[in-house]
């Protein structure tokens, strides 16, 4: 009987065992090229392919341990599950693709197609190299193609609910690519609701007004509300509702984003009732009574930077108070300002960045002198740089920035996430 009772866990022993001996190794199928970033989640590489297409990759290899005084396994974080399985899923050339998810000494190595840049290396580009606005041309271009991949996550019922510059990466032949799905929610028929497990959702700067007056329920124009952001961001080279972030108490109760509310009523005016009228049914809504009255100023700020109507048009309904007023990615890209003069074009020409070494936390054998050597593109798949003053979320990753190529963007990049 205690034969009987042993053979079956022999077998599985045995089947796990022939099973990883099958599995190819990260190092057997990618050559480490070198470090690009570092987070709270993992790390991540920049790679290539040992087979024919010597393809490039970021590989982000999430940590299987707590670090600490004392190393505990604490197995797969929430955000890798949702971003193995909802990149599993989708399949867009405007979101980055997920090639494939490696299983190796209890950690999850997630492998990305390589992208060369993101739109806050391009802010930082115009804003402190050439030190001039980023032609509408290329606004609208990247714009375009930003709401034409949000649009896809929304028709596959998928919330981003973190979009930023940082976020959204463009690759060398000027192809927009949304990134970093480790906040995003499936929502049909989710099995909790959106505000279970997340109560605190969107970098502050592009978070919805509805969010931070505490809604507990919310839809897609969070992440349309944070587009409006994130094309402000571009026409003026910096965050258009720039505010301070208060930071959960001792019991993780969210506060109220007094400062940030701040800076959005300054620009937009006070929201009334007449333009919200689920307003008075916001947790938070005493605290905005205690506020100073703004008028709208948002025609003001747009025309002191560029004029353009349409654009102005476009803003103001993507900036709607009232989350169901609020204009969709679908009817944004019908919208007039992009079938107006000048039509979209990128003229954006890529630059070259070298990998970090020095700072890369070793998993696995560096490359060799010879793969040194070789130049490199700029990867923005998920980095910061070391300034802290660019509010991030968990999932973000810490990238330093070298001197870019005269003929291409420069400048020293902040923040950027991986995906």
């Amino acid at each position: 009987m205690q034969r009987n009772a042993m053979y079956p866990r022999d077998s599985m022993h045995l089947y796990r065992t022939k099973k990883d001996q099958s599995r190819r190794s990260v190092l057997s199928k990618y050559t480490i090229l070198g470090f690009i970033s570092s987070g709270t989640y993992g790390r991540v590489y920049k790679a290539q392919s040992k087979d024919e297409e010597s393809r490039l990759y970021a590989i982000k290899k999430f940590k299987p341990d707590k670090e600490g005084e004392v190393v505990t396994y604490v197995g797969i974080s929430q955000s890798a599950i949702r971003e193995i399985a909802l990149n599993r899923e989708i399949n867009h050339e405007n979101i980055v693709a997920l090639k494939e998810v490696m299983l190796e000494d209890k950690s999850i190595y997630m492998v990305f197609e390589y992208a060369e840049h993101d739109f806050l290396q391009i802010i930082h580009h115009y804003s402190q190299t050439l030190r001039s606005q980023i032609p509408i041309s290329v606004l609208k271009s990247v714009t375009y193609q930003l709401l034409n991949g949000l649009l896809y996550l929304h028709e596959c019922h998928i919330l981003h609910r973190d979009l930023k510059p940082a976020n959204i990466l463009i690759t060398a032949g000027g192809v927009v690519k949304i990134g970093d799905l480790g906040l995003a929610r499936l929502t049909y028929q989710p099995l909790q609701p959106l505000f279970s497990g997340d109560k605190v959702v969107v970098t502050i700067w592009y978070r919805a007004p509805e969010l931070l007056l505490g809604a507990k329920h919310y839809n897609k124009a969070v992440d349309c509300w944070a587009v409006g952001c994130v094309i402000a961001e571009l026409i003026s080279l910096r965050p258009i509702f720039k505010g301070e972030e208060a930071k959960l108490d001792s019991k993780k109760n969210v506060p109220f984003q007094r400062d940030q509310v701040l800076k959005i009523v300054e620009v937009l005016g006070t929201p009334s009732e007449h333009d919200w009228p689920g307003i008075r049914s916001m947790p938070e809504f005493n605290n905005i009574l205690r506020l100073d009255k703004y008028p709208d100023t948002l025609y003001n700020w747009l025309n002191s930077r560029t004029r353009s109507p349409q654009l102005y048009d476009l803003l103001t309904r993507l900036f709607k108070y009232n989350p169901d007023k609020r204009i969709t990615a679908k009817d944004s890209l019908d919208h007039r300002w992009f079938h107006e003069e000048p039509r979209p074009h990128l003229k954006y020409v890529p630059p070259q960045r070298r990998i970090s070494h020095d700072e890369a936390p070793t998993m696995v054998a560096m490359p060799n002198s010879q793969s040194l050597s070789q130049p490199q593109s700029h990867s923005l798949l998920n980095g910061n740089g070391n300034n802290n003053s660019r509010p991030t979320s968990g999932t973000t990753f810490g990238m330093p920035m070298s001197r870019l190529a005269s003929s291409g963007a420069t400048g020293s990049r902040k923040k950027a996430r991986l995906e």
